[in-house]
Protein backbone atom coordinates (compact mmCIF):
# COMPACT_ATOMS: atom_id res chain seq x y z
CA UNK A 1 0.00 0.00 0.00
CA UNK A 2 1.22 3.09 -0.68
CA UNK A 3 -0.47 6.82 0.56
CA UNK A 4 0.14 10.33 0.23
CA UNK A 5 2.50 11.05 3.17
CA UNK A 6 3.74 15.11 2.26
CA UNK A 7 -0.02 15.59 2.67
CA UNK A 8 -0.12 13.78 6.59
CA UNK A 9 2.87 15.74 7.62
CA UNK A 10 5.04 12.83 7.21
CA UNK A 11 8.33 11.38 5.22
CA UNK A 12 7.69 8.43 2.64
CA UNK A 13 10.85 6.24 2.96
CA UNK A 14 9.55 3.27 1.11
CA UNK A 15 6.66 1.62 -0.12
CA UNK A 16 4.25 1.66 3.39
CA UNK A 17 7.68 3.24 5.33
CA UNK A 18 6.90 6.33 6.84
CA UNK A 19 8.05 8.69 9.28
CA UNK A 20 7.41 11.63 10.63
CA UNK A 21 9.82 14.48 12.78
CA UNK A 22 7.88 15.67 15.83
CA UNK A 23 7.87 19.47 16.70
CA UNK A 24 9.66 20.15 19.93
CA UNK A 25 12.59 18.01 20.36
CA UNK A 26 12.59 16.64 16.69
CA UNK A 27 12.10 12.80 17.84
CA UNK A 28 11.01 10.47 14.93
CA UNK A 29 7.83 8.22 15.01
CA UNK A 30 7.88 5.78 12.29
CA UNK A 31 5.02 3.63 10.86
CA UNK A 32 4.84 0.56 8.66
CA UNK A 33 1.64 -0.30 7.02
CA UNK A 34 0.86 -4.40 6.42
CA UNK A 35 -1.57 -5.85 4.65
CA UNK A 36 -3.12 -7.43 7.90
CA UNK A 37 -1.08 -5.15 10.53
CA UNK A 38 0.09 -1.60 10.87
CA UNK A 39 3.38 -0.41 13.29
CA UNK A 40 4.21 2.36 15.10
CA UNK A 41 7.96 3.24 16.05
CA UNK A 42 7.69 4.87 19.38
CA UNK A 43 4.74 7.28 20.15
CA UNK A 44 5.63 11.00 21.30
CA UNK A 45 6.02 12.66 24.43
CA UNK A 46 2.32 13.56 25.65
CA UNK A 47 -1.15 11.82 25.43
CA UNK A 48 -1.96 14.63 23.24
CA UNK A 49 0.69 14.15 20.93
CA UNK A 50 0.31 10.12 20.61
CA UNK A 51 -3.59 11.22 19.42
CA UNK A 52 -2.66 13.16 16.81
CA UNK A 53 -0.39 10.31 15.57
CA UNK A 54 -3.36 8.13 16.18
CA UNK A 55 -5.25 9.98 13.90
CA UNK A 56 -2.73 10.39 11.19
CA UNK A 57 -1.73 6.75 11.19
CA UNK A 58 -5.73 6.25 10.77
CA UNK A 59 -6.04 9.00 7.53
CA UNK A 60 -2.58 6.96 6.16
CA UNK A 61 -4.13 3.33 6.18
CA UNK A 62 -7.54 4.54 5.32
CA UNK A 63 -9.03 4.18 8.96
CA UNK A 64 -7.05 1.41 10.17
CA UNK A 65 -5.96 1.17 13.70
CA UNK A 66 -2.08 0.65 14.94
CA UNK A 67 -1.73 -3.00 16.08
CA UNK A 68 1.60 -3.24 17.22
CA UNK A 69 4.23 -0.61 18.51
CA UNK A 70 7.57 -0.78 19.34
CA UNK A 71 9.50 1.79 21.55
CA UNK A 72 13.19 2.29 20.86
CA UNK A 73 14.21 3.53 24.20
CA UNK A 74 12.54 4.56 27.24
CA UNK A 75 12.53 8.29 27.34
CA UNK A 76 10.01 10.69 27.85
CA UNK A 77 9.58 12.00 24.19
CA UNK A 78 9.62 8.22 23.10
CA UNK A 79 6.85 6.43 24.81
CA UNK A 80 4.62 8.83 26.64
CA UNK A 81 1.85 8.65 24.17
CA UNK A 82 1.56 4.97 24.06
CA UNK A 83 -1.83 4.66 26.35
CA UNK A 84 -3.51 6.13 23.38
CA UNK A 85 -3.56 3.11 21.35
CA UNK A 86 -5.85 0.50 22.80
CA UNK A 87 -5.74 -3.01 21.97
CA UNK A 88 -2.50 -2.41 20.48
CA UNK A 89 0.67 -5.24 21.18
CA UNK A 90 3.74 -2.89 22.73
CA UNK A 91 7.31 -4.27 22.08
CA UNK A 92 10.13 -3.14 23.75
CA UNK A 93 13.78 -4.58 24.47
CA UNK A 94 14.00 -6.78 27.29
CA UNK A 95 13.89 -5.09 30.73
CA UNK A 96 11.67 -2.05 29.61
CA UNK A 97 8.74 -3.13 30.94
CA UNK A 98 10.08 -3.33 34.44
CA UNK A 99 11.93 0.25 33.73
CA UNK A 100 8.28 1.97 33.00
CA UNK A 101 6.86 0.57 35.91
CA UNK A 102 9.52 2.11 38.32
CA UNK A 103 10.42 5.09 36.80
CA UNK A 104 6.90 6.60 35.91
CA UNK A 105 8.23 9.40 38.60
CA UNK A 106 11.27 9.98 37.22
CA UNK A 107 9.46 10.19 33.21
CA UNK A 108 7.12 12.95 34.54
CA UNK A 109 9.99 14.69 35.88
CA UNK A 110 12.14 14.69 32.98
CA UNK A 111 9.26 15.61 30.44
CA UNK A 112 8.75 18.70 33.06
CA UNK A 113 11.87 19.70 33.70
CA UNK A 114 12.51 19.45 29.21
CA UNK A 115 9.17 22.06 28.88
CA UNK A 116 6.05 19.51 29.20
CA UNK A 117 3.43 21.06 30.49
CA UNK A 118 3.03 19.22 34.37
CA UNK A 119 -0.58 18.11 34.06
CA UNK A 120 0.19 16.48 30.31
CA UNK A 121 3.41 14.86 32.26
CA UNK A 122 1.57 13.49 35.03
CA UNK A 123 -1.39 12.28 32.69
CA UNK A 124 1.04 10.57 30.39
CA UNK A 125 3.15 9.08 33.25
CA UNK A 126 -0.07 8.06 35.54
CA UNK A 127 -1.58 6.29 32.17
CA UNK A 128 1.67 4.78 30.83
CA UNK A 129 2.00 1.87 28.89
CA UNK A 130 4.41 -1.27 30.01
CA UNK A 131 5.64 -3.62 26.93
CA UNK A 132 3.43 -6.50 26.50
CA UNK A 133 6.87 -8.50 24.77
CA UNK A 134 10.21 -8.00 25.57
CA UNK A 135 12.73 -8.75 22.96
CA UNK A 136 16.16 -10.08 24.38
CA UNK A 137 17.77 -10.74 20.70
CA UNK A 138 15.35 -10.45 17.46
CA UNK A 139 11.41 -10.68 17.26
CA UNK A 140 10.15 -11.04 13.13
CA UNK A 141 6.52 -9.77 13.07
CA UNK A 142 4.63 -10.46 10.15
CA UNK A 143 2.41 -7.29 9.25
CA UNK A 144 0.69 -9.29 6.36
CA UNK A 145 2.52 -9.15 2.62
CA UNK A 146 5.72 -8.15 5.12
CA UNK A 147 7.79 -8.77 7.55
CA UNK A 148 9.48 -6.41 9.94
CA UNK A 149 12.35 -7.12 12.00
CA UNK A 150 12.27 -5.54 16.16
CA UNK A 151 15.96 -5.75 17.16
CA UNK A 152 17.46 -5.44 20.78
CA UNK A 153 20.63 -3.81 19.25
CA UNK A 154 22.02 -1.93 22.74
CA UNK A 155 23.03 -1.02 24.86
CA UNK A 156 24.32 2.47 24.04
CA UNK A 157 21.88 5.63 24.30
CA UNK A 158 20.31 3.47 26.87
CA UNK A 159 20.46 -0.06 28.08
CA UNK A 160 17.19 -0.49 26.06
CA UNK A 161 17.86 0.27 22.21
CA UNK A 162 15.30 -1.51 19.87
CA UNK A 163 15.75 -0.77 16.54
CA UNK A 164 13.47 -1.87 13.51
CA UNK A 165 14.78 -3.34 10.33
CA UNK A 166 11.98 -3.35 7.29
CA UNK A 167 13.14 -5.04 4.44
CA UNK A 168 12.36 -3.38 0.78
CA UNK A 169 14.03 -0.78 -1.89
CA UNK A 170 15.26 0.43 -0.17
CA UNK A 171 15.61 -1.33 2.87
CA UNK A 172 14.95 0.91 6.19
CA UNK A 173 16.13 0.40 9.88
CA UNK A 174 14.71 3.06 12.48
CA UNK A 175 17.55 3.76 15.10
CA UNK A 176 16.20 4.99 17.63
CA UNK A 177 18.54 7.51 19.22
CA UNK A 178 21.59 5.34 18.67
CA UNK A 179 22.22 8.09 15.99
CA UNK A 180 20.79 11.32 16.22
CA UNK A 181 21.49 13.80 12.96
CA UNK A 182 20.16 16.74 14.39
CA UNK A 183 22.99 17.60 17.06
CA UNK A 184 25.82 15.41 19.04
CA UNK A 185 24.30 12.10 20.28
CA UNK A 186 22.74 12.56 23.70
CA UNK A 187 24.67 10.13 26.43
CA UNK A 188 22.46 10.82 29.78
CA UNK A 189 22.78 9.12 33.15
CA UNK A 190 21.52 6.04 31.89
CA UNK A 191 23.51 5.59 28.96
CA UNK A 192 26.37 3.12 28.50
CA UNK A 193 28.86 4.89 26.43
CA UNK A 194 31.50 1.68 26.29
CA UNK A 195 29.52 0.06 24.54
CA UNK A 196 27.85 2.59 22.15
CA UNK A 197 30.02 1.80 19.20
CA UNK A 198 29.39 -1.34 19.40
CA UNK A 199 25.75 -1.27 19.32
CA UNK A 200 26.41 1.08 16.25
CA UNK A 201 28.44 -1.78 14.27
CA UNK A 202 25.45 -4.10 15.06
CA UNK A 203 23.15 -1.82 13.64
CA UNK A 204 25.45 -1.28 10.80
CA UNK A 205 25.01 -5.31 9.96
CA UNK A 206 21.70 -5.56 10.36
CA UNK A 207 21.14 -2.94 7.66
CA UNK A 208 24.51 -2.71 6.10
CA UNK A 209 25.58 -0.35 2.91
CA UNK A 210 22.17 0.36 1.18
CA UNK A 211 19.66 0.68 3.64
CA UNK A 212 18.35 4.44 4.36
CA UNK A 213 18.98 4.95 8.37
CA UNK A 214 16.68 6.87 10.53
CA UNK A 215 17.75 8.62 13.20
CA UNK A 216 15.75 8.73 16.71
CA UNK A 217 16.49 13.18 16.00
CA UNK A 218 17.30 14.72 12.91
CA UNK A 219 17.30 13.71 8.77
CA UNK A 220 17.74 10.11 7.43
CA UNK A 221 21.40 9.23 6.94
CA UNK A 222 22.84 6.35 5.30
CA UNK A 223 25.54 3.54 6.43
CA UNK A 224 28.46 5.94 6.09
CA UNK A 225 26.94 8.71 8.68
CA UNK A 226 26.52 5.96 10.94
CA UNK A 227 30.26 4.44 10.85
CA UNK A 228 31.18 8.33 11.01
CA UNK A 229 28.93 8.96 14.39
CA UNK A 230 30.20 5.31 15.85
CA UNK A 231 34.14 6.62 15.20
CA UNK A 232 33.30 9.51 16.63
CA UNK A 233 31.72 8.50 19.54
CA UNK A 234 34.55 5.69 20.21
CA UNK A 235 36.96 8.59 20.36
CA UNK A 236 34.79 10.68 22.68
CA UNK A 237 34.74 8.08 25.19
CA UNK A 238 38.02 6.55 24.36
CA UNK A 239 36.52 3.09 23.09
CA UNK A 240 38.78 1.09 20.91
Amino acid sequence: MDVDWEEHGWERLGNGVGRRRLPGWDATVGLVIGEKAVLLYDTGSTLAEGAELRAQAEALTGGRRVTHIALSHPHFDHVLGTAVFAGAEVFGAVGVDELLRRERDALREDAVRQGVEESAATEAADTLVAPHHSVSGEWTLDLGGRQVLLANIGPGHTAHDLALFVPGVPEVVFCGDLVEESGEPQAGPDALPSRWPAALDRLLSLGGEGAVYVPGHGAVVDAAFVRRQRDELARRFSVA
